[in-house]
């Protein structure tokens, strides 16, 4: 046998081991996450409808983004955000949430974001969610209308007074 007879020879047999290798790994790494995931088909479900309007008029809020994450036992949020757009009418809807914990956030333009954390235990649940105008920033240095309630401040001395006399 030559020698590069003998190399390809080997090639192949490292190729089969190879082969024979890698299968073997992916039949357990496939093994190991059917162990490891519940099966989602027997969890139940629920269906969503949403309803977004504004807060001032009621109207409906078109093109809305509903974001919803799963939220652990610990509060923490979870992967595998799922995002909604509201139609014309301001409705969105989605069928298959399982049951626990839901972290709905709405995004809207011209809107505050809305941030509210739900149960969801029935099978159908409404949400109407009522989207605020951005307010505007408080500022101390800003004229306030005074609290009735708060006791009248002392009126600094006129200006004549805090000068010393030469």
């Amino acid at each position: 046998m030559t020698g590069s007879a003998r190399l390809h020879k080997m090639a192949r047999m490292n190729m089969k081991k190879i082969f024979v290798t890698g299968g073997v790994l992916a039949m357990l790494a496939m093994a190991g996450t059917a162990f490891g995931q519940k099966d989602k088909d027997d969890e139940p479900t629920c269906f969503l409808y949403f309803q977004v309007i504004k807060d001032d008029n009621g109207k409906p809020v078109r093109n809305a983004a509903v974001i919803m994450h799963a939220v652990n036992a610990k509060g923490k949020q979870e992967r595998g955000d799922m995002e909604l757009k509201t139609d014309p009418e301001g409705k969105a809807n989605f069928d298959g949430i399982p049951y626990g914990k839901l972290r709905v956030q709405v995004l809207a333009h011209g809107f505050q974001t809305f941030g509210e954390d739900y149960d969801v235990e029935k099978a159908k649940m409404e949400i109407t969610i009522k989207l605020k105008r951005p307010q505007g920033q408080y500022s101390v240095y800003d004229d306030h209308p005074k609290d009735s309630s708060a006791p009248p401040k002392p009126d600094p001395p006129p200006p004549d007074q805090n000068k010393k006399p030469n």
